[in-house]
């Protein structure tokens, strides 16, 4: 421990030595200080480590080494940052994740299990219309770790893991065995260099589009905080592969750039390519080549491309994001390529003291449906098979307020728009000519209810409590309600259907660590 700390020392005396040169550049000094506090804070750290360790050492108060007789967690963190477990010399490991019981109700019928799909509030014409649904469910429990390396002082190589068992393989079910597989929410590694200010992540993590909550930072994503995993309408966001690069430009000035899965969002049922027209728009996924045969899969020749630029001037959060994306479908004799875009902006100010934060966040541009939670189409098609990206926004407005220690409360406020686009047919999207007498008709056939979504509003609200919070772990309630409207484009004869959902959920999660 002693030798420990005395390599600490020399490591701050270097830091001490490098931050007094001078330099032309800014950017490089504040790197130098960034450095120097992180080393400083570690030693702090150390040394109440070492007092805690002379405290349990015995009556005596003899100061005691990590050993054998030393507990076990407290001889982990004389190396690794609290919570966290040495793996050998250089190498920590932080557990996490939660057991979550939820409860569900929903008005209409959804079918659905935690996670809410907003464009698909069934209209009147369906018998799922005129019922409700309420079910338990345990599989947004949730398994994470992070691992570790600090190679030195301003590099560290980190890699994470984070599941959960939302997912489902075309023969899991509901009957017994409740056989769901689990789900990659997230899986990446890191390398951070402080010196330099780069920062490259390469797997599958949350969007760059994403808003954060504090510079451009994996795992500080400003995520709803609904117990609902379809979020709030208006949220933008992905979980896909991508390799991504920041760069911290000057204190509180953050530049980062990703290439991102791309996969493309088809309008549904009435959607049809046009007549006398034959398109290659999707296709089933090969099993032999690992994918899901009860699915298809766009076709997509290249990456999405997402930018953005992160500020934090002194008081709150802002962004500004930008995304180019790339479609293109096979007719017999030519292919037909398009080009989809978007533009958006975030801020986040607290207020009253950091006991309340607000929040907006907007996108708008043409293709982007992949990108909102409400999954509006990407795209539909013009009379002669070419594609026409859709129009669409998307916003969201919100308020977290930290009401006591241990219990939030928020209310979510979020609208996602399309416009009408391509053909005047089936081929096209939000057609006038589409047939929607029967949407308000219990029992009328499908053929009299072709709906296509044009707008999504919700509004929701909810709280999280801890129960319990100490040396055992947390516990902690949570509650939410929301109520989501559906409403068509006005079809044949000016009939514009239009339906809506109200929605309850409950939770009681388990935090061990």
């Amino acid at each position: 421990m002693q030798q420990q700390m005395q390599a600490m020392q020399q490591e701050l005396a270097a830091l001490r030595s490098r931050s007094g040169v001078q330099r032309a550049d800014i950017a490089g000094q504040a790197r130098q200080q960034r450095a120097l506090g992180a080393v400083e804070q570690r030693i702090l750290a150390k040394q109440r480590q070492q007092q805690e360790v002379a405290r349990v050492g015995g009556p005596g108060g003899a100061r005691a080494a990590a050993s054998e007789h030393t507990p076990i967690v407290l001889a982990n963190d004389l190396i690794c940052n609290a919570g966290s477990y040495t793996l050998g010399s250089a190498l920590c490991f932080t557990p996490g994740g939660f057991v979550e019981l939820a409860g569900i109700f929903r008005n209409p019928n959804l079918v659905s299990d935690v996670g809410t799909d907003f464009g698909g509030i069934p209209f009147g014409n369906s018998l799922q219309s005129r019922e409700s649904e309420f079910r338990f469910s345990a599989r947004q429990s949730r398994l994470s770790g992070m691992f570790t390396a600090k190679v030195d002082p301003t590099l560290q190589i980190s890699g994470y893991y984070e599941i959960d068992f939302l997912g489902a393989g075309v023969n899991s079910n509901s009957r017994e065995s409740n056989s769901y597989v689990p789900r990659i929410r997230q899986i990446f590694a890191t390398v951070d260099s402080l010196d330099t200010g780069w920062h490259v992540l390469a797997g599958q993590a949350w969007s760059l589009a994403t808003t954060n909550l504090s510079g451009i930072t994996a795992l500080k994503e400003q995520i709803p905080l609904t117990i609902d995993v379809q979020y709030v309408v208006g949220f933008n966001w992905t979980r896909n592969p991508q390799i991504r690069v920041v760069k911290d430009i000057a204190p509180g000035v953050w530049a980062g750039i990703s290439l991102e899965s791309p996969q493309s969002v088809l309008p549904a049922s009435p959607f049809a390519t046009p007549v006398g027209l034959t398109a290659n728009l999707s296709n089933p996924g090969d099993p032999i080549g690992q994918l899901n045969s009860a699915t298809t899969y766009s076709n997509n020749n290249a990456p999405d491309i997402v930018g953005k630029l992160a500020f934090e001037p002194g008081y709150g959060h802002y962004e500004m994001k930008g995304l180019m994306r790339f479609f293109n479908d096979r007719q017999i004799g030519r292919s037909n390529d398009a080009v989809g875009y978007g533009i958006g902006a975030a801020a986040t100010l607290p207020l009253f003291d950091k006991r309340v934060e607000i929040q907006a966040s907007g996108l708008v541009g043409e293709g982007i449906g992949r990108y909102g939670s409400g999954q509006l189409p990407d795209f539909a098609l013009r009379a002669n098979g070419s594609i026409a990206p859709i129009p669409t926004f998307q916003l969201l407005a919100g308020a977290v307020a930290h009401v006591m220690p241990g219990t939030d409360v928020y209310l979510y406020a979020g609208w996602e728009h399309a416009n009408r686009t391509g053909a005047l047919s089936t081929a096209g999207y939000g057609s006038p000519t589409l047939v929607v007498s029967g949407c308000n008709i219990e029992g009328a056939a499908s053929t009299t209810c072709q709906a296509e979504t044009r707008d999504l509003r919700e509004i929701t609200g909810g709280f999280w409590h801890d129960l319990y919070k100490g040396p055992y772990g947390r516990l902690v309630v949570g509650a939410q309600a929301a109520y989501v409207e559906r409403d068509a484009f006005r079809g044949a004869l000016g009939v514009q259907p239009s339906t809506s959902a109200v929605i309850g959920l409950a939770s009681l999660r388990y935090y061990p660590f």
